[in-house]
C-alpha cells in the first residue's frame, strides 16, 4: 500500500503543499459479548482507507477517502491542500517541524497466538463458562463478559522520504458481576472496570485466568450489598494498581499533552494547569513519583514502532523524583516549545487527523509489595477497581469512586466497605505519595477508550502502575 499512500501525498504536494504525509490503514476488529451464559452480540468488521495531511504556511489540511481508486486517492491529497490554503488565509506564526530520522522500516507487534485464528467456539465458551460461574453465586443477577481484538496494518509515507509499514495486534476483554439488593446494586469487575487490553495475541487473555477469578468476583459483588458504607474522614489511602493507573491517566496523562498546554486543544478533556515556563521546576508530586511515557514497553497497549508522523517510539521522562520534566508532543508542537519530538501523535483510523495522544504513561515501581504497604499502615483504607471519576477541565480538582474498599487497621485488612470515594487536588495528592510497591506487582494496564478531539477520537493507551499509598487523603466524600 506504499503506492497508494505516496499517490495521496503527491496529490497534496502538486496542489501546493510544502509538506505532506499519508497513511493507508486497514483495521480488522472482532468483538464478542456474552450476557448471562448467552451469546449477546458478535461483530466482525474491517475498515480500509487513506488519510492525508498537507501543510501550507502555518496551516494544516486533512482529507480522507475509503475509495482506493487512483482518482479518489489523488483527489484526497488535493482536498487536504485546499483546506490548508483556506486556513492559511488567517496566518499564524511560521510552522516549523522538529527533525526526526527519515527511515524505511517494518515493525510488528510480538505475539504468540493470532486471536483471529483462535476458534470462535473457544472464545465464546470461555465467556459462557465465566458468566455461568458468576451466576452460580446466589445474589448475582447479571453476568457479562466480553472479548475484543484488533489487527491493524498501517503504511505511512511522507514527502521527506518516510516509508513505514506497521502491523499491530491488540487483545483485551473482561467481565463483571452485578448483584441486586432491595435498594441498591453493586458490581465487581475483572481484571479492571474497563477490561484489560494489551498489545499481543490471545495469549494475553489466557494469562489473566478469567475462569479462576470468577467465583471471588461474584462473591465480592454480593457481599457489597450488606457491607458498611465508608465514613467521610481523612486517612491513609492505598490504591490498587488499576485504580492508580486511571489516576495517572486523568490527573497526569491529559495534563501533560503539549497541545493542551499550548492552548491548541480544549475539546472533551479541557486544557491543563501546567505552564510550559515551569517545565523542570514545577513540583508535581513526592520524590517517589517517577513518570515516563514509554512507547517501547513490550505488551503495553500504547506500544508501537513509530507514531503517525514517522517518529520512532521512545521513552520520555515526564516526572522525575516529583519534578515535572517532560510532555507529550508532536513534531510541530515540540518545535514551538523547543523540545525534541516525543513520538506521541496518533489517529483513530485512516479518517481522523493525527493528534497528540498518550502512549504508555506510567508510574515507575518502588519497593516491596502491597502486603508490605498494608502491614506498614496503622489506619487507612484500601480501594480497588474504578467505578466513577470526575475531574475539572484543568486536571486539578478530582473525585474518584471505586467498586470496593477495605478498612486497614494495625497493618491488617478489616471490614469491607461499599461505595468508596476519595477526592484531592492533583499536586497535593501526588505530593502525598509515601509508599509504592515494587516491580513484581507492576502491571501495564490498558485503557482502550481514551477520548479526545472533535470529531472525537478514541485512543488505546497504557498506564503502568503498582499499588501505592497516599497520606492524609479525604475519603468517603458524598457529592
Amino acid at each position: 500500500m506504499f503506492d497508494e499512500a505516496s499517490l495521496a501525498a503527491q496529490g497534496a504536494l502538486d496542489a501546493g503543499a510544502t509538506y505532506a504525509d499519508a497513511r493507508v490503514v486497514i483495521t480488522k476488529t472482532e468483538s464478542i459479548n456474552v450476557r448471562n451464559q448467552n451469546l449477546d452480540q458478535m461483530d466482525r468488521s474491517e475498515t480500509v482507507g487513506v488519510g492525508v495531511r498537507a501543510l501550507i504556511g502555518s496551516s494544516w489540511g486533512f482529507a480522507a477517502t475509503a475509495d482506493l481508486s487512483n482518482e479518489s486517492i489523488r483527489s484526497a491529497g488535493e482536498r487536504a491542500s485546499a483546506i490548508a490554503k483556506a486556513s492559511a488565509i488567517v496566518p499564524g506564526p511560521p510552522m516549523e517541524f522538529a527533525d526526526v530520522p527519515v527511515v524505511e522500516d517494518f515493525w510488528e507487534t510480538p505475539y504468540e497466538e493470532d486471536p483471529f485464528l483462535v476458534a470462535t467456539s473457544e472464545k465464546v465458551d470461555m465467556l459462557i463458562n465465566v458468566t455461568k460461574t458468576l451466576q452460580s453465586v446466589e445474589g448475582v443477577a447479571i453476568a457479562v463478559g466480553s472479548l475484543t481484538f484488533y489487527d491493524t496494518n498501517k503504511w505511512f509515507v511522507s514527502s521527506q522520504g518516510h516509508r513505514i509499514h506497521q502491523h499491530i495486534i491488540e487483545s483485551g476483554g473482561g467481565y463483571d458481576a452485578t448483584a441486586i439488593g432491595e435498594r441498591e446494586t453493586q458490581r465487581r469487575s475483572y481484571p479492571q472496570s474497563f477490561g484489560q487490553y494489551e498489545t499481543g495475541g490471545f495469549e494475553t487473555i489466557r494469562a489473566w485466568d478469567y475462569e479462576e477469578n470468577a467465583q471471588r468476583i461474584a462473591e465480592e459483588a454480593v457481599a457489597l450489598l450488606t457491607a458498611d458504607e465508608m465514613e467521610e474522614r481523612e486517612t491513609s489511602l492505598i490504591l490498587e494498581a488499576s485504580q492508580l493507573a486511571l489516576q495517572i491517566h486523568e490527573s497526569v496523562g491529559h495534563a501533560i499533552e503539549l497541545d493542551r498546554i499550548l492552548g491548541w486543544e480544549a475539546a472533551f478533556a479541557g486544557t491543563s494547569h501546567l505552564q510550559l515556563s515551569k517545565l523542570h521546576s514545577h513540583r508535581y508530586g513526592s520524590d517517589l513519583m517517577n513518570i515516563t511515557a514509554d512507547a517501547t514497553l513490550p505488551g503495553a497497549l500504547g506500544t508501537f514502532g513509530y507514531d503517525d508522523e514517522g517518529t520512532p517510539a521512545q521513552s520520555v521522562d515526564i516526572v522525575r523524583n516529583g519534578t515535572w520534566v517532560g510532555v507529550l508532543s508532536g513534531r510541530d508542537s515540540a518545535a514551538i516549545a523547543g523540545l525534541p519530538p516525543g513520538g506521541m501523535v496518533r489517529a483513530d483510523g485512516f479518517n481522523r487527523l493525527p493528534m497528540v495522544r498518550m502512549t504508555n504513561v506510567g508510574l515507575l515501581p518502588g519497593e516491596g509489595t502491597l502486603d508490605d504497604i498494608i502491614a506498614d499502615t496503622d489506619d487507612g483504607v484500601y480501594m480497588s477497581t474504578n467505578r466513577s471519576w470526575s475531574i475539572d477541565d484543568r486536571r486539578l480538582n478530582f473525585q474518584f469512586g471505586t467498586e470496593i474498599a477495605w478498612e486497614v487497621k494495625n497493618g491488617r485488612l478489616g471490614r469491607m466497605l461499599k461505595n468508596p470515594t476519595y477526592t484531592g487536588i492533583t499536586p497535593q495528592f501526588w505530593g502525598s505519595l509515601d509508599r509504592l510497591a515494587g516491580e513484581a506487582e507492576w502491571v501495564h494496564w490498558g485503557t482502550p477508550n481514551c477520548g479526545k478531539g472533535q470529531p472525537m477520537q478514541v485512543a488505546h493507551t497504557g498506564h503502568s502502575a503498582s499499588p501505592g499509598r497516599f497520606a492524609n487523603i479525604r475519603v468517603g466524600v458524598r457529592a
